[in-house]
């Protein structure tokens, strides 16, 4: 496997120029090395700074120029330099070989300055004057760097250099640009000398694309195939064996009699990079999607998106299918769950598990042991599609989807016309549960994901997930994905203040402790503010009220309060649970028949109401109005037609 002008092309995509801030103590050489790698020769006299410098694309083999930021060492111009290193893309830190205090000063102050100002680009360390050092004192330069590089991971390289001599100064800036176009920074670790994580997983995921026949083994049609796809250039014969007499010599499991194995090609590429051919690397990365971040650059991905605030995004059936068969793929022992580490085996060729972190973490059904149902599984997948389409289908392709990315998703209709057509073809719903502090709403989200009732209540420091499949209790088999969306009663006014806040929500619960009136009290005017917002806003939402913790002691005028409050507002009655007693009432159930049934069970105001009785006045008034004109008119054209009739009968007398 290797490069050519394949790597500058994928690169030009990207970059139209490399712009390279040179710092560092005074009197070190910037100035020097900058004019003589772009002059060619030693300037007997130069500018203390000098004006930015660009060195042509045809001086490099990715065709990319390079501008060169000279900078001043003065304390009145620390601010320009501050801005400076703000907006590079690499940095070249400059010593003097003949200045060792100038070596100190660059680990004791000018690499702690650039993390102090947040400055993440790579960092090329440059002694420059190396003609003037005193043969009498030779330095190892790996055993003076060493050190610093180990405290400095952003150092990408150490260079010695002379303007004088003209001895590697159009190297420095090469390295500057290739650790730009090229860094190694994700891909290798330079004090383990091995391959980092993220690189290893996205060339497992490479590999097992690049293995077309699946038999875990690039055979020599295969390596051929894959370095025409990388490079445009074909491997012949010969190549071939000394790509695999090379592994076979440093690493005999690499190859089997098949081929090149996946341990094999990974040791590939960690060669290439040790041997500082890192764009090779960097070309098959970026040939299969990769940003420098090593994932899929998801502004490529053909994500469709909802046109209006109340459609979704889900997951097509030819999609569900796909992760059904990953699934079962990785449930090695076929128990119908997937342990941590098939869990952890199945994410091996993405980034990382996209479900270790919040909203994600403990969302999902598991089993008493801990291990993911599929229904859990595949409602994961759910969220995972309504909150981030982009993430979604990028991990659909680490996972090796290859069907047609144009249907793996369908975008909702608008549920203002499913409400009109008082129906809806959604699967996905999304509930937003309401209720003051302590009222049972996170009692109920790990209810239904089959966790046990907990007596301490914990107070929920975020907003919190939790989502499952529903089966329909009049439609056996009619599974619909229910996500319950926990918003803290401190967090509702942020979310009204919205205009479109309400319109993801295809149903909100209102949850209150059915033994503390004050709690009715808190649901009911939280209620009242969802209820006034969806009027005003034009996003109306089905609602329910719950009352919670039925096996305690009710307060004496509990049930009358709650019903008149639905009555009033003109939502079902309050539905009775009790999470600790496992007394459901189907509850999931009705939630999702109230999401179906969008047209009912909205909530209306007195402000609604008045509202609807203006429009409704008004209207009236627009149609008396228009027949008032439509009959002025008629009349109008009765009356011409008459006074042409008379006039016509004169003339005849």
């Amino acid at each position: 496997m290797q490069g050519d002008s394949s790597a500058a092309t994928a690169v030009s995509r990207r970059w139209t120029t490399v712009r390279v801030v040179v710092v560092g103590d005074p009197a070190t050489g910037k100035s020097s090395l900058i004019s003589a790698a772009a002059t060619d020769t030693f300037p007997e006299t130069v500018s203390p700074v000098l004006p930015p410098t660009v060195l042509p694309a045809e001086y490099y083999p990715d065709g990319i120029p390079v501008t060169i930021i000279d900078t001043s060492s003065s304390l009145e111009d620390k601010s320009k330099v501050e801005e400076e290193l703000q907006r590079a893309d690499a940095l070249v830190l400059t010593y003097a070989c003949d200045q060792p205090e100038t070596l100190v000063n660059l680990q004791n102050y000018w690499l702690p300055e650039i993390r102090r100002l947040k400055v993440t680009v790579p960092v090329i360390v440059v002694g420059c004057m190396l003609d003037l050092r005193d043969e009498h004192f030779p330095i190892n330069l790996e055993r003076m760097m060493g050190p610093i590089m180990q405290q400095f991971n952003e150092i990408e390289t150490c260079i010695e250099c002379s303007a004088a001599n003209l001895v590697e100064v159009s190297e420095v800036f090469y390295y500057a640009q290739k650790a730009v176009l090229h860094p190694t920074a994700p891909l290798f670790d330079q004090e383990s000398q091995t391959l980092k994580p993220r690189c290893i997983r996205a060339m497992k995921r490479i590999f097992i694309l690049s293995d077309l026949d699946k038999d875990s083994v690039l055979n020599d049609s295969e390596l051929n195939h894959f370095q025409v796809k990388c490079f445009n250039a074909p491997l012949n014969p010969n190549e071939t064996e000394d790509v695999k007499r090379v592994v076979r010599d440093n690493l005999p499991k690499g190859i089997n009699h098949l081929g090149l194995t996946l341990d094999g090609f990974l040791y590939l590429h960690s060669l290439f990079i040790a041997k500082g051919r890192l764009e090779t690397t960097w070309t098959v990365l970026r040939e299969f999607g990769y940003n420098d971040d090593l994932e899929l650059l998801k502004e490529k991905l053909p994500v469709p998106s909802a046109k209006a605030p109340d459609q979704s995004v889900e997951l097509t059936t030819e999609a569900l299918d796909f992760l059904k068969g990953i699934f079962s793929l990785f449930d090695s022992n076929k128990d119908g769950a997937l342990e941590d580490f098939e869990l952890d085996e199945l994410f091996s060729t993405a980034p990382e598990s996209p479900w270790d972190e919040d909203p994600y973490k403990d969302s999902m059904e598991r089993t008493e042991l801990g291990n993911v149902t599929l229904s859990g599984f595949l409602s994961q997948w759910d969220l995972m599609t309504l909150l981030d389409p982009p993430q979604s289908l990028a991990y659909l392709l680490y996972l090796g989807y290859t069907g047609d990315l144009s249907r793996a998703f369908r975008v909702t209709r608008k549920r203002s016309l499913d409400f009109k057509k008082q129906h809806t073809d959604r699967r996905v719903f999304q509930c937003f549960l309401f209720g003051p502090k302590n009222a049972g709403k996170s009692a109920l989200l790990t209810s239904f994901v089959g966790r046990p009732f907990q007596d301490n209540y914990t107070l929920t420091n975020n907003q919190c997930y939790t989502v499952n499949t529903v089966d329909q209790l009049q439609a056996s088999g009619n599974e619909k994905t229910l996500l319950l969306h926990e918003i803290q009663e401190r967090d509702v006014k942020e979310l009204l203040s919205c205009n479109n806040s309400l319109a993801a929500c295809d149903v909100a619960v209102f949850v209150y402790d059915s033994s503390d009136e004050y709690s009715l009290k808190r649901a009911s005017k939280l209620l009242m503010e969802v209820a006034r917002k969806g009027e005003d806003s034009g996003y109306s939402v089905p609602c329910l009220l719950i009352a919670t913790k039925n096996d305690l002691n009710l307060y004496p005028m509990a049930i009358k309060d709650s019903e008149m409050v639905c009555q009033v507002m003109k939502i079902n009655a309050p539905i009775r649970v009790s999470v600790k007693e496992k007394h459901m009432n189907n509850i999931f159930q009705k939630i999702v028949t109230t999401a179906q049934q969008c047209h009912l069970s909205v909530p209306e105001t007195e402000h609604g109401r008045n509202k609807k009785r203006y429009q409704q006045l008004v209207n009236r008034s627009l149609i008396l109005a228009s027949v008032g004109a439509a009959v002025a008119i008629i009349a109008m054209a009765a009356y011409r037609a008459y006074a042409g009739r008379k006039s016509n009968s004169n003339r005849s007398v």
